[in-house]
């Protein structure tokens, strides 16, 4: 690349190190997300692209909080709406972590992508926790592990995919925050596999504690979930995305029938985590089919009991 990363500060608005063309650029990927929030961003990602084709090849570093830098290419379609310092990706995880600040907890970053939940959930205004951050992909994972370098070096980072048991297996995709694992593809790049409870067996993690997991691996959660059966039975909680478009809510009918956990959603509409009983409730929530909702599950007494908490703070901010 060469070129020293453009800079970008999240709570000033101050942009430097960009050229005048770079400048014209970012005002429009932030006026682009502003108009297509009305409508889920959608057309944002393929706009930004395409204009990214016309900018120069470099890196932009997005300072989140005084003690949080995330790096990626600029013009990237998927994270340039974070130009667009009103702009709140997966508000309801940001939710739950500001709500557990005090929390001695470990953070499991399963499928990562360029480390965004990472870089925040270890740095002070989040918690300062421990974080580990799993991503399979060769071209993501140098972007994570330069994100982990750039802070620090303050969470860890590993090359892996998120499956039932260890083996190999083919990452397939043109996007970067949509690579998978799912499906016998013999194409695509060869990535060792791993199952969240290998994490104790490697001594990554202890047997005992509290978690909180992400899994983001597009079409194998199942598979990650009957992989962590010990770690899902210690004090952890799974934040686990669901497709807007999978109208058989497949990963919650999974939660709901086959584990003992409880599930639970965001509501915007009560600005609450609701325990969910009964699948139509994500009929409701899940209005976009081409974006990701956040559901999770738990069946620790502990977590419960902090969503309990977090409902209940909600409630008297609204009062």
């Amino acid at each position: 690349m060469g070129h020293a990363p453009i800079q970008f500060d999240r709570a000033s608005g101050a942009l430097e190190g960009a050229n005048l063309w770079e400048r014209t650029a970012a005002l429009a990927l932030s006026t682009g997300s502003k108009i297509s929030s009305h409508f889920s961003h959608r057309g944002y990602n393929r706009c930004a692209n395409l204009l990214r084709l016309a900018l120069p090849e470099r890196d932009i570093a997005v300072r989140l909080n005084p003690d949080a830098v995330f790096e990626f290419p600029y013009g990237d379609g998927y994270w340039s709406k974070l130009l667009n310092r009103a702009y709140h990706y997966e508000d309801e995880l940001e939710l739950l972590f500001l709500g557990t600040v005090d929390v001695d907890y470990t953070f499991i970053d399963g499928g990562a992508n360029y480390g965004y939940w990472s870089v925040l959930v270890s740095s002070a205004p989040y918690g300062s926790h421990k974080a580990i951050a799993i991503e399979p992909s060769s071209a993501n994972f140098a972007k994570l592990a330069n994100n982990s370098k750039i802070n620090g070096g303050r969470f860890e980072v590993i090359k892996c995919a998120i499956g039932e048991r260890r083996g190999v297996a083919h990452l397939t995709g043109t996007k970067h925050e949509a690579f998978s694992i799912a499906g016998d593809s013999a194409g695509g790049e060869r990535v060792p596999v791993m199952a969240l409870d290998d994490l104790i067996d490697d001594g990554k993690v202890a047997a005992s504690g509290k978690y909180l997991i992400k899994l983001d691996v597009e079409g194998v959660e199942i598979e990650a979930i009957k992989g962590g059966a010990r770690l899902l039975a210690t004090d952890s909680m799974i934040l686990c995305e669901e497709h807007g478009q999978d109208r058989n809510h497949t990963v919650s009918r999974y939660i709901l029938d086959q584990t003992p956990m409880q599930l639970m959603v965001y509501d915007p509409a009560s600005g609450r985590f609701e325990t969910v009983t009964e699948l139509s409730i994500l009929d409701r929530i899940k209005v976009s089919a081409h974006v990701g909702y956040n559901v999770f599950g738990t069946a620790s007494a502990f977590w419960q009991n902090r969503v309990a908490a977090l409902n209940a703070s909600a409630a008297r901010r609204m009062q």
